[in-house]
């Protein structure tokens, strides 16, 4: 399939740039066979059965947003320079992966000076992004990043606001627990504590799964052949209870149904290899396009994505393209928000 085939037109004023209040007053779509329904998200037990299960990702996004500073020294004395950093991933010796902002004119081995007293070496320069190595790690690391960074707001948000105190509410879900993300999984910040509630009182369960979602997430695909396409890798856990209770709602009949497209793709990763989800920890890579064979999503819920965007065949790979096209020009015609900010959709596939 070509890249062209998940391209769309988006009028500007409809990326919604803050969250409504509270938090499920947005609106949702809901398609299920043919049909279109408008409806509200506080509304969404009135399209879910008593049975079903709700997988949510607890992933909580840390303020990986960090200003630096690179000191050169010349004839002329010290000079200074500004130098954004957006953490990416953690590998196995503390040391992170980010993206900086310029990165040209850093040099490996220089020293980079944040507030707080946090320093980092330049460790390497790929196209991947720059290395660096802190002087601090553990808790001491997240008490500092916690103070000094801001939230990693999409570069769609970033481009026409500064990320404020405010993001770190909003850009977090209600279930966050395990800290790593450096992106929010933006179809679970509809849910409030009350609405959680009213889901349980209705007889929807629920699984907890995990999937550091990174930066990658927002790359943009380049290749006019969208089989070429180099997915981004993800580190996610599925506990051997949550693999568990999704097989056993399956097996009962109850359908299954990932909050955002991080949870989708943790879950058919964990069933990938035996067409069963199984308990499962790693790094993910899956790329989910039309022709893939899910084994464990029976719907899902999820935001308005990016034109020509992997969260975008993803949903076509469910609903199929004609589908998601009726669907995405309905949503425009109706000024549904889109993007991490904006409303929210329940899609199933036709039977």
């Amino acid at each position: 399939m070509k890249l062209s085939d998940f391209d769309f037109t988006l009028p500007d004023a409809l990326i919604a740039l803050r969250p409504l209040k509270p938090r499920p007053s947005s609106r949702l779509l809901v398609a299920q066979n043919d049909a279109i329904v408008d409806s509200n998200f506080t509304d969404i037990c009135d399209f879910l059965r008593p049975g079903d299960r709700l997988v949510l990702n607890n992933t909580k996004v840390i303020p990986a947003r960090l200003n630096g500073r690179r000191r050169r020294i010349s004839d002329q004395g010290e000079t200074y320079a500004s130098v954004e950093f957006t953490l990416i991933s953690c590998d196995e010796n503390g040391n992170w992966l980010s993206l900086a902002k310029p990165a040209r004119r850093l040099k490996i081995g220089e020293e980079i000076h944040f507030n707080a007293g946090l320093k980092a070496k330049v460790l390497s320069k790929t196209s991947e992004g720059v290395g660096l190595s802190f002087n601090m790690t553990g808790n001491a690391f997240d008490a500092v990043i916690a103070e000094i960074g801001t939230m990693p707001l999409p570069p769609y948000i970033a481009a026409k606001r500064a990320a404020d105190a405010q993001d770190n509410i909003d850009y977090q879900t209600v279930f966050a627990r395990e800290l790593g993300a450096v992106a929010a999984p933006t179809a679970s910040l509809h849910f409030d504590q009350k609405l959680l509630e009213k889901l349980r009182q209705h007889g929807v369960n629920f699984s907890e799964v995990t999937l550091h979602v990174g930066a990658g997430t927002f790359l943009p695909v380049k290749t006019d052949d969208i089989s070429n396409h180099k997915m981004h890798s993800e580190w996610g856990h599925v506990s051997i209870e949550a693999a568990h209770d999704i097989s056993q709602t399956k097996k009962s009949g109850g359908r299954v149904i990932p909050v955002g497209t991080t949870a989708l793709r943790l879950i058919e990763s964990a069933a990938r290899e035996t067409g069963e989800i199984q308990a499962w920890t790693g790094d993910t890579d899956i790329f989910i396009r039309p022709g893939f064979k899910f084994n464990v999503t029976d719907g899902l819920v999820t935001n308005f994505h990016l034109p020509k965007s992997t969260l975008l065949m993803l949903v076509s790979a469910l609903i199929g393209l004609d589908r998601c096209q009726e669907i995405y020009d309905y949503a425009i015609k109706e000024k549904y928000r889109f993007f991490s900010y904006g409303d929210g959709s329940l899609l199933f596939p036709k039977q």
